[in-house]
């Protein structure tokens, strides 16, 4: 018992010589080593001393992590959310040392009540619950706020986006509504419809939504709307006879939508399918309907349509994670509208999502396709990117 004792009593003299130890470091020295950690390194680092804690907790200092994180240009992290078959999982996945063949997961505690993913900027969730109420979150600091309620429609939540202006300092979220509406010629000539959707925007910190109007627009495969160059961007069917899109921005700063130029592979049977971000490049998925390859197709330079290419092609895979009776639906449905590209990693390899089953990293430069998974990895899940971060709202 005495030897215990005393053991015990020469560790905790280590700690305390060892946290004397970091106190006595530069300032400036410790900001530069901690601000280019990823999150969950960070957190243990506030265990270290009561310097690292009160420090790492500084809005300044979360300010510069989360701009490091931008600039660094490391391999993304990402949010997976599960509802069923138990309700209200959620898990952090960092694939901060991918290169070194490490990927970090970890299970996120749960709300105080069940809540709904819809997107992520900057650190920050943007959810909904079953009341439909509306709410902004950090899932790390468990620091959240619920938004004023909608204008129009406020028992319907309709698709939610979140986005940030560098210039501005603003975080806006906007919600569009579709609407059907029918219209009639004359008397002797049936009723058309025309699709258009009615938009609501929220600075967050405003008391209240603003009503932009309706935009002639349905939007589709929402989850893969992308931000770049401080614009939101989705894809719009013009009907639902086409296979055809429109790439339609929306500016944060003027709130105004554009129509962006899309790459000369998109007709009448070949498609874009999903957007997303690629080196910080506005980038698509696009299919063709008679060929089962997802080509990935690049923006060089924003708003230039000459400066589309194809990056790659991407051919068929079955993940074994889909079950017998899956793969049979699989094999003679229209197999790449189940396959999202989620980002390309920083060694080059591709990140896919099949049919929110399952995740597969692709080796381009050997066409190999492996599955990726992680402990507790749910068999139905929803996933965005998200930055792992302390980042807070402060006005």
């Amino acid at each position: 018992m005495e030897e215990s004792t005393m053991k015990e009593g020469k560790l905790m003299k280590k700690g305390k010589a060892a946290a004397n130890m970091m106190d006595r470091l530069p300032r400036e020295v410790v900001v530069h080593i901690l601000s280019r950690l990823p999150l969950p390194s960070l957190l243990n680092s506030k265990l270290v001393c009561r310097g690292w804690r009160t420090l790492i907790r500084d809005p300044f200092f979360i300010s510069k992590h989360l701009s490091n994180l931008a600039e660094a240009g490391n391999d993304p992290s990402f949010i997976l959310e599960s509802n069923w078959p138990i309700p209200d999982q959620r898990h952090f996945i960092d694939f901060f040392d991918h290169s070194e063949g490490k990927v970090i997961s970890k299970k996120l505690p749960s709300s105080p009540m069940p809540m709904y993913l819809v997107d992520s900027c900057n650190g920050l969730l943007c959810m909904h619950d079953t009341s439909r109420s509306v709410y902004i979150c950090n899932p790390f600091t468990r620091l959240y706020i619920e938004l004023p309620k909608l204008i129009k429609y406020p028992t319907l939540v309709g698709n939610l986006g979140l986005g940030f202006h560098q210039k501005t300092k603003e975080y806006k979220v906007i919600q569009i509504v579709f609407r059907r509406k029918l219209r009639r010629v004359d008397s002797s000539t049936t009723s058309t419809t025309s699709s258009e959707s009615e938009v609501q925007i929220l600075t967050i910190g405003s008391p209240s939504w603003r009503d932009l109007g309706t935009i002639p627009y349905r939007f589709i495969h929402l989850k893969t709307k992308a931000l770049v160059n401080g614009r939101l961007h989705w894809l719009s069917k013009p009907n639902r006879y086409t296979t055809a899109s429109l790439l339609v921005s929306f500016d944060l700063e003027t709130e105004q939508f554009q129509e962006v130029p899309k790459p000369d592979c998109c007709g009448s049977e070949r498609c874009l399918r999903h957007l997303m971000v690629v080196r910080g490049c506005l980038s698509a998925g696009a299919f063709h309907e008679n060929d089962e390859r997802v080509e990935i197709w690049v923006m060089k330079e924003y708003g230039a349509k000459e400066s589309w290419i194809k990056e790659l092609s991407i051919g068929r895979y079955m993940p074994p994670t889909l079950t017998q009776q899956e793969s049979r639906h699989f094999i003679y449905s229209k197999r790449n509208l189940f396959v999202r590209v989620l980002c390309v990693l920083k060694n080059g390899e591709i990140l896919l999502e099949y049919k929110s089953r399952a995740l597969v990293i692709y080796d381009p430069q050997h066409e190999t396709f492996k599955e990726f998974t992680f402990p507790e990895m749910p068999r139905w899940f929803k996933i965005i990117i998200h930055v792992g971060s302390l980042n807070w709202l402060h006005h």
